[in-house]
C-alpha cells in the first residue's frame, strides 16, 4: 500500500486519534469498571493498571477514575455495562476486529452493522476472525537522541520481547501478554522516550490491499472508534 509509512498503518488499525474520538472519557470510564470487576486494585489487576494508565495519560479526572473503579467493584450503582468484541470483514475480505463496551447492545449491534454495511463490510460469526490475531502488547520507543540503537535493540530483547524493528525514526517493540508490563517497566527504568503502550490484537498474517480499498477501510475504522460504544478497530492489514 503506497502512502503509509507502517507506523501510520498501527496507528491506522487502532483508529483514529483520542481527540477525534466521540465521548472519550465515557470510553475510558467504562473500561476501567469492566476491568475493576477482577480487583479494585491496579497493582494487583494488570487489565485495570492499563485501563488507569490510559485513563490518566487521556487527562481524566482522578475523581472520575475511582468512581468508575468503584461502579466496577460494587462500591456504587450505575449502568450495566457489557463488554463487546465484534468480528467483521471489509472490503477484499479484510479482517476487523472490533472492541468497545456498551450499556445497550440491543442499540449498538446495529449501529456497527449499519457502519460495515455502508462501506462494503458485513459481520461475522464467532471466532471467523478472531483466531486470525494475537493479544500481543505492543510498545513504540522514540529513537531521538539515541546513540547507540544497536546495544539498546539487544536490552530490549534480553527484557524479553517477541519482536523489535525500526521504522519511522523509532522502534516500534511486540511482547506476549504476560511479558508487556516487565518489557515497559525495564524500558521506563532505561529511560527510554515511550511513545505508546497498549496490549493490542495483532495479525498472525498481513493482507497486502490496494489504495482504493485501503481508502475504504481507513474509513470504516474511523467511523467505528467515533462511534461512543467502540475502543479499537484492528485490521490484518500490512
Amino acid at each position: 500500500m503506497s502512502g503509509h509509512s507502517k507506523w501510520d498503518k498501527i496507528h491506522r488499525q487502532k483508529g483514529v486519534t483520542d481527540a477525534k474520538r466521540g465521548n472519550l472519557f465515557t470510553k475510558l470510564s467504562r473500561n476501567i469498571t469492566l476491568a475493576a470487576r477482577k480487583g479494585g486494585d491496579p497493582e494487583m489487576n494488570f487489565s485495570l493498571k492499563l485501563a488507569v494508565d490510559k485513563a490518566k495519560a487521556s487527562n481524566m479526572p482522578k475523581d472520575g477514575i475511582e468512581k468508575a473503579i468503584k461502579r466496577g467493584t460494587g462500591e456504587l450503582g450505575g449502568e450495566v455495562i457489557e463488554e463487546l468484541m465484534y468480528e467483521a470483514f471489509g472490503p477484499s475480505g479484510v479482517a476487523l476486529l472490533i472492541e468497545g463496551a456498551t450499556d445497550n447492545k440491543n442499540r449498538t449491534t446495529p449501529e456497527v452493522k449499519a457502519i460495515l454495511a455502508r462501506n462494503g463490510g458485513t459481520l461475522g460469526a464467532q471466532n471467523s476472525v478472531k483466531w486470525m490475531f494475537e493479544h500481543k502488547g505492543v510498545i513504540r520507543i522514540n529513537l531521538a537522541g539515541i546513540e547507540d540503537k544497536d546495544s539498546l535493540m539487544l536490552d530490549i530483547i534480553d527484557f524479553g520481547a517477541d519482536d523489535v524493528h525500526e521504522e519511522e525514526g523509532g522502534f516500534t517493540v511486540t511482547t506476549t501478554f504476560s511479558g508487556f508490563e516487565k518489557v515497559r517497566k525495564n524500558l521506563e527504568n532505561k529511560n527510554t522516550k515511550i511513545e505508546y503502550a497498549e496490549m493490542e490484537w495483532v495479525a498472525k498474517d498481513k493482507q497486502e490491499i490496494d489504495e482504493s480499498i485501503a481508502e475504504k477501510i481507513d474509513r470504516i475504522v474511523e467511523w467505528l472508534e467515533e462511534h461512543d460504544d467502540v475502543n479499537s478497530v484492528y485490521t490484518n492489514i500490512s
